[in-house]
């Protein structure tokens, strides 16, 4: 039985010995987070802002000849409007809208597309596009500024 109590004793004394930490040791959570904080002070006044130079209305290297206005009504019906004609041409589609457009375009021409403002976003990117792809130098939109 003496034997039975060592080896229960020395089995014992190496479990009792072994305890389980119930607390989270914040120390090297904190030296990270200081290091961190230290490396981004020292970082930041290095790092240069980006700075975008957008281009300014009404700059333009030369006035355009003419003005050819396609117009996009609220029921999505094109018009083409060329400036000095008095009165609107409709367009049918799209596609009967490049050969309008070329038809009366010249090098410096520029075509403005104006659009109702319930007039669906993708209608005038579309009408954009397909300019732009025919071949036509200067597409913009017209705007109305605000009072």
């Amino acid at each position: 039985m003496a034997a039975l109590q060592g080896s229960s004793r020395s089995g014992g004394s190496g479990r009792r010995g072994r305890r389980t930490m119930a607390e989270i040791n914040m120390v090297p959570f904190i030296d990270v987070m200081l290091v961190l904080l230290i490396i981004f002070m020292v970082t930041a006044p290095l790092i240069t802002p980006s700075m975008i130079d957008l281009p300014s209305v009404g700059k333009a290297a030369k006035q355009p000849d003419k003005i050819v206005q396609v117009v996009i009504g609220l029921d999505g019906v094109l018009k083409l409007k060329v400036d000095g004609a008095p009165d609107e041409k409709p367009v049918a589609s799209i596609e009967q809208l490049t050969p309008a457009v070329l038809a009366v375009v010249t090098p410096n021409t520029a075509v403005v597309i104006s659009a109702d403002k319930n007039v669906k976003y993708e209608t005038v990117v579309r009408v954009m596009d397909t300019l732009q792809r025919a071949g036509v130098p200067r597409v913009g939109l017209s705007v109305q500024l605000a009072p």
